[in-house]
C-alpha cells in the first residue's frame, strides 16, 4: 500500500499516530505501507513519532548542488518572513493589548517576567560588570602611568562602559540566560501542543506568551544597563584610587567633565534594541521547533548563538551611526 501525503498542510499528533498504527496493521497482515510525497508539515510531525517515510529511505536520490543551495535560500527566506510576521504581530498585540477591549495583556504576567528577567539577573550582571570595569582599568592603568596620563583613566572607563561595555555585557548575559529560557519554554509548549491548545481556545499565542516577555525585557534591560554602567565605573574608581592614587574628588570632577548625557542615551538606545533582538530571536526559534526533545535543545542553542551574533552586529551598526 502507498499513502500519498503530498497534500497535507498540517498534521498533529493524532495524524502521526494514525500513520504509525496503519503501518503496524499493514505489516501484521503481511504487507507494507509506504508514505510517499511527504510534505514538510507532515514530515515534522512524523519525526516526533519516528515514523519513517519512503522518501527518507536510504535509497532516496541525493540532492544536487543547486537543489541544496535553492533549498537553503528558500528556507532562509521563509524564516525571515516568519520572523517579520512575529515582530509585526508582537507590536500589534502590544498596542491593542493596552488600548483594546478584548484579550488585554495581563499585568501579572508582565510583572512575573520582569522579576525573572530583571531581578534574578541583577547579581550576575552587576558582578560581571564590576569585574570587567576593574580589569579594563587595571590593564589601562599600566599604560597610562608610563605617560603620566593617569587622570585619563576616568575618561576611558566612563565612556567605555556607557557607550559600549555596559549595554553589550548586559545583552550577552541576558541572551544566554533569558533568551535561551524563552526559546526553551516556547519550544516545549510547541512540542507538547500547548500552543495549539491556546489557538483552540481562541487565545493568540503571541499575545499570551511573547508580549509579556517583550514588555518585561524592554523595561528591565535599560535598567540593568544603567546598573552595569555604574558598577563598571565603580570598578574603575577602585583601580584609580588604589593604583593611580587619584582621589575621589578628582575622579568625580573628571567624570562630570568627560561624560555627556548623549553618551548615556546612546547606550540606553542600544540596550532597548538588544532587548528586542533577544526576545524576538528566542521566540522565533521556539515557535519554529520540530523533532521532539532534540529539537528543543537545538532551538535553545540556536537562539543563544543567533542572538549574541545579532547583538554584536547591531552594536557595530549603532557605533557607526552614533560616533562615525
Amino acid at each position: 500500500m502507498r499513502l500519498d501525503l503530498s497534500g497535507v498542510e498540517r498534521m498533529d499528533s493524532a495524524g502521526a499516530a494514525f500513520c504509525a498504527l496503519l503501518q503496524r496493521r499493514v505489516a501484521a497482515a503481511g504487507g507494507t505501507l509506504e508514505l510517499s510525497g511527504v510534505s514538510p508539515a507532515a514530515r515534522d510531525s512524523l519525526s516526533v513519532f519516528r515514523v519513517r517515510d519512503s522518501d527518507a529511505s536510504p535509497g532516496r536520490r541525493r540532492e544536487g548542488f543547486f537543489e541544496r543551495v535553492g533549498g537553503s535560500v528558500y528556507s532562509s527566506f521563509l524564516g525571515f518572513v516568519l520572523f517579520a510576521v512575529l515582530v509585526t504581530d508582537t507590536f500589534y498585540a502590544t498596542v491593542t493589548g493596552f488600548f483594546g477591549r478584548r484579550q488585554r495583556v495581563r499585568l501579572a504576567a508582565i510583572i512575573e517576567q520582569m522579576i525573572r528577567i530583571g531581578l534574578e539577573s541583577f547579581a550576575i550582571v552587576g558582578l560581571i560588570s564590576f569585574l570587567v570595569g576593574l580589569t579594563v582599568s587595571l590593564q589601562s592603568a599600566v599604560q597610562l602611568a608610563q605617560f603620566g596620563a593617569n587622570i585619563f583613566l576616568v575618561d576611558l572607563i566612563a565612556l567605555g562602559m556607557t557607550r559600549e561595555l555596559g549595554p553589550l555585557i548586559t545583552a550577552i548575559i541576558l541572551a544566554g540566560r533569558c533568551g535561551s529560557s524563552i526559546a526553551a519554554e516556547l519550544a516545549t509548549m510547541v512540542i507538547t501542543e500547548e500552543v495549539d491548545a491556546l489557538r483552540t481556545m481562541g487565545v493568540q499565542p503571541v499575545r499570551f506568551l511573547v508580549v509579556p516577555r517583550y514588555i518585561a525585557i524592554s523595561i528591565m534591560q535599560p535598567l540593568l544597563t544603567m546598573m552595569a554602567n555604574l558598577l563598571g565605573i565603580l570598578g574603575g574608581f577602585v583601580i584609580a584610587l588604589v593604583s593611580l592614587e587619584i582621589g575621589p574628588e578628582a575622579f568625580g570632577l573628571r567624570l562630570m567633565n568627560s561624560l555627556m548625557l548623549w553618551d548615556i542615551v546612546t547606550g540606553l538606545i542600544k540596550s532597548v534594541a538588544f532587548a528586542w533582538i533577544i526576545v524576538f530571536v528566542g521566540a522565533h526559534r521556539g515557535f519554529q521547533v520540530y523533532g521532539g526533545a532534540v529539537g528543543v535543545g537545538k532551538a535553545t542553542t540556536d537562539s543563544v548563538v543567533q542572538a549574541i551574533f545579532a547583538v554584536i552586529v547591531a552594536d557595530a551598526f549603532f557605533s557607526i551611526i552614533f560616533y562615525l
